[in-house]
């Protein structure tokens, strides 16, 4: 019995042991990845990548924007209806759609179509020993490989995360007023003032993080690939499960940090806002 304790105590204590190293690893991989900005990427490496971070999202973060809208204005209308305040949707719709629903389902889209991408690409070529080929030439692998997709992340998913709130207030209105009929004028008039600067710019740094997070996981996955197409495609699979991860537990503390920064420097909640209260 003391044994099988003792072994179940060790395996306990092995696999803390591993997650450590592992979230030590990727510290350490963030850092050297990070500190190549030093030495600006080449014009001809983010070119391409942006392109396919930027141009080639532009379909799904506006299909998924429009939906999230859609599906909360079927969602809250009964309730609204029963409450006769039909003309009030506008309101929820789009304070849910651009503080939440808009930056964390973009990123968690942008999370499976660009970080598997990448983690595949790079366990490709850390398979086929493309990497090492680089590093024979005296290249850094972090500095021309990484960092410029971390760099296409961070600044490419806020203004697709635009997108996506547009889309998604887009959708919302064309539910209520074209299919519920809810008059478009009070819809308009009662959703003004009340989406301010404070939710819009909490809207816009969020994503910063969530790019962040998606691009080095996915190159960390992907640099660290084992041999072999199985290897690639768990490679592919642990990149966006642990992005998808990340964005839910980033949105969670940043939530919470800037609900207490509100607090802090506005304890009556005056923020100006966009219209008339």
């Amino acid at each position: 019995m003391s044994v099988a304790l003792t072994r179940e105590v060790k395996s306990a204590l092995n696999k803390v042991s591993q997650a450590f190293d592992a979230l030590g690893d990727f510290a350490l991989f963030s850092f050297s990845s990070l500190s190549t900005i030093i030495k600006k990427p080449t014009v001809g490496t983010m070119i391409p990548i942006c392109f396919r971070v930027g141009v080639q999202s532009v379909p799904v973060v506006s299909i998924t924007g429009m939906f999230i809208g859609m599906v909360m204005a079927i969602q809250v209308y009964s309730q609204f209806q029963s409450l006769g305040l039909a003309t009030q949707l506008g309101q929820i719709i789009n304070v849910s759609v651009i503080k939440e629903l808009g930056p964390v389902l973009a990123a968690t889209m942008l999370a499976g179509r660009i970080g598997s991408s990448m983690s595949a690409e790079l366990a490709t070529m850390k398979v086929t020993e493309q990497v090492d080929a680089l590093i024979c030439l005296g290249i850094n692998p972090l500095h021309y490989l990484v960092l410029p997709r971390v760099l296409a992340c961070v600044l490419l998913i806020p203004i697709l995360t635009i997108l996506a709130n547009f889309m998604g207030v887009f959708g919302g209105s064309m539910v209520c007023t074209e299919i519920f009929k809810v008059d478009p004028y009070h819809y308009w008039q009662n959703s003004r003032g009340h989406i301010q600067i404070w939710d819009l710019a909490i809207g816009l740094i969020k994503p910063i993080f969530f790019g962040a997070a998606i691009a080095l996981i996915s190159c960390h996955r992907g640099m660290n690939s084992r041999a072999g197409a199985e290897g690639v495609g768990k490679a592919a699979t642990s990149a966006f499960v642990w992005s998808f991860m990340s964005i839910l537990v980033l949105d969670f503390f940043l939530s919470l940090f800037f609900n207490n920064l509100h607090q802090f420097l506005w304890p009556d909640n005056s923020i100006k806002s966009f219209g008339p209260k």
